[in-house]
């Protein structure tokens, strides 16, 4: 078994790979500075250590721990901090980034894997490039991501807002999927990018049946214009992905907005 780093191992997705990383007998380690992440996330099997990314000390945490690969999901990314902040988001996703790239090469490790839309260059990366992320925990409002808000208004009964005429397209993927994918990248001798995905464009108006088909009531949503510049369709191939990593998305859409919807209903 591996010592494996998580870069916002206590966020939406990091918790989840943190708790498939356990499972299946890896030593994991957790670096978040908890400005996005929740105490309720964190693994209890894992080692926490509450820190910003951007920190000189990471590399005494490298010097310590010695890891065998690291998995790097931290990031900003609110839209409207970055545009408030620019200085902050800069520091978080660039120099942040960096500091990790170069403690890990610093410190041999043999394989960093990310999350990202940028491109990344060097020997040793893996970039997976998701679609949209949605699924357990991510269950927070603001800029959790559209699945996310509508389930919270559903379970809570409260309304929600549409904008445009539902009929915008994105390409759904269900976390668990993505945390298969993350696994998956660790264990192959690849080095590059690719996308992960369902391949499959649904509109709103489609994510909106399948909340009212799990819950079981009609949510209740005001439709108001569409926002200005907003992606009308949006789908990835994963291709790629399929022929290196053996990828292939598991859980279709009405299974994982179940899922989601029964976890939410939880933390009620």
């Amino acid at each position: 078994m591996s010592k494996i780093l998580v870069t916002g191992g206590a966020g939406f997705i990091g918790s989840n790979l943190v708790d498939r990383l356990i499972l299946e007998g890896h030593e994991v380690c957790i670096v978040d500075d908890m400005s996005s992440g929740r105490e309720d996330y964190l693994n209890p099997q894992a080692r926490f250590y509450d820190l910003e990314i951007s920190s000189e000390k990471l590399a005494s945490i490298f010097e310590a721990e010695r890891f065998d690969f690291v998995y790097h999901l931290a990031a900003q990314i609110d839209v409207r901090r970055s545009v408030a902040h620019p200085v902050f988001d800069n520091l978080v996703n660039i120099i942040g980034g960096f500091n990790v790239i170069k403690t890990a090469h610093e410190y041999g490790v043999k394989k960093i894997i990310f999350v990202s839309t940028r491109e990344v260059y060097g020997q040793n990366y893996v970039v997976l490039r998701f679609s949209n992320v949605y699924g357990p925990r991510q269950y927070k409002g603001g800029e959790a991501g559209i699945i996310a808000n509508f389930v919270e208004a559903a379970v809570k009964k409260s309304a929600c807002v549409l904008n445009g005429d539902g009929l915008q397209t994105r390409d759904f993927l269900f976390v668990y999927d993505a945390v298969d994918a993350l696994v998956q990248a660790k264990e192959v001798d690849f080095y590059g990018e690719m996308n992960i995905s369902t391949g499959r464009e649904v509109n709103m108006m489609s994510v909106i049946a399948a909340i009212e088909k799990a819950t079981g009531e009609k949510l209740n949503y005001q439709q108001l214009p569409g926002k200005l510049g907003e992606q009308r369709r949006s789908c990835l191939s994963y291709q790629k992905a399929h022929e290196i990593l053996g990828y292939e998305p598991k859980i279709d859409l009405q299974q994982g907005i179940q899922l989601t919807v029964e976890w939410a209903k939880k933390q009620l």
